[in-house]
């Protein structure tokens, strides 16, 4: 069993009961297309299971590294310009 479960809602909860919408909120859901990794335990399992229906679940071995991005230069001040205050 691999450690991570890749989440994606395929379906709206529109017209779906309160108990479905919560879970789906839950797991950290928010609307069709979005998509979350969550850690493959038995409480997220069972809360997949509840709305398996309106999603699509592929296990996974780990989550994807985050690209670094390059440090960002700090904007000038407006006192820069030359002009004394």
């Amino acid at each position: 069993m691999k450690p991570f479960l890749k989440v994606r809602q395929t379906v709206s909860t529109i017209g779906k009961n309160e108990d479905m919408r919560k879970v789906i909120k839950g797991l950290g859901l928010r609307g069709p297309g979005s998509e979350v990794l969550v850690a493959n335990t038995p409480s997220f399992r069972g809360m997949v299971k509840k709305v398996i229906h309106l999603l699509q679940v592929e296990e996974v071995a780990a989550p994807p590294v985050p690209v670094a991005s390059a440090p960002r230069q700090p904007a000038p001040s407006k006192n820069s310009l030359g002009s004394p205050k």
